[in-house]
């Protein structure tokens, strides 16, 4: 059987890594995208090492306007056509709107939102005409509710959501299927780069472990879902909107994320 290639951003760390050992294990040809070369050189090593797969480590800035053409020019120019795009790299931010920097803003919705939509437009036609594939998007708890002091970031995930339910529908029939992976709180560096470390909502205790996370996704991938919500208190949580109105629902999230350890 032909050995199958898995493009993976946002690889070096956290869940886009936990995706990366999962894949190996599983066999595949793994493509590791991430801006942290040293990172993403190491973990192509230790991939080839121990699993004895083939690795391909491919240094990009998705935050940037040209990232994924130039990875997907990069994967043309040595001919290697992907199976399964895990869509993963992204970032986040923490406080008032107003306050915030606007390159980094503008930066993180490049990489959650026009990267994402990009990389898709990139490969969705040759998987299309293959009439196989899959497409795993990174969303949030937060794609399911407006989240006051990462405004810019839960919008950001919101469009994630709402770009791969339309598109899973657009595909029915093809053979191509497109999946959001929507996690609460995870175990990465996520809370760290966004300067949320010391809220409440980055205790250690109440984390999802990334491998964990990362098998949920698999298994909703390959099961061909339009999304999944890793464990039932996360479930619960994007089910507040349909429950509550939602300006209460806005008014006790800002809540939670004020809390301080």
């Amino acid at each position: 059987m032909k050995t199958k290639t898995v493009l993976i951003t946002g690889a070096s760390s956290g869940i886009g890594k936990a995706f990366a050992e999962l894949f190996a294990k599983l066999g595949y040809r793994v493509i590791l995208a991430s801006r942290n070369e040293e990172k993403l050189k190491e973990l192509a090593r230790q991939l080839q090492n121990h699993y004895n797969v083939s690795t391909i480590a491919i240094p990009v800035d998705l935050a940037q306007s040209n990232g994924a053409v130039l990875l997907h020019e990069r994967l043309n120019d040595q001919d290697i056509k992907i199976d399964v795009l895990i869509n993963n790299a992204g970032i986040g931010s923490f406080g008032l709107l107003h306050e915030q920097d606007v390159r980094s803003e503008l930066e993180m919705l490049q990489l959650n939102v026009q990267s994402l939509s990009h990389l898709m437009m990139l490969f969705l036609p040759d998987m299309v005409k293959r009439g196989s594939g899959r497409i795993l998007n990174m969303g949030s708890t937060t794609s399911f509710y407006a989240c006051p002091l990462s405004a810019n970031y839960s919008a950001s995930k919101a469009f994630v959501l709402s770009l791969t339910e339309s598109v899973a529908n657009e595909l029915q029939g093809t053979g191509v299927t497109v999946t959001a992976l929507c996690p609460g709180a995870t175990g990465t560096e996520f809370f760290r780069s966004a300067k949320m470390d010391g809220q409440k909502v980055a205790d250690p205790k109440a984390l999802m472990n990334p491998e964990t996370v990362a098998k949920i996704g698999y298994k909703a991938l390959m099961s061909g879902k339009t999304y999944v919500v890793p464990g039932f208190q996360n479930w619960l949580l994007t089910q507040a909107p349909r429950l509550f109105p939602r300006r209460f629902v806005t008014k006790i999230t800002r809540g939670v994320l004020e809390q301080k350890l």
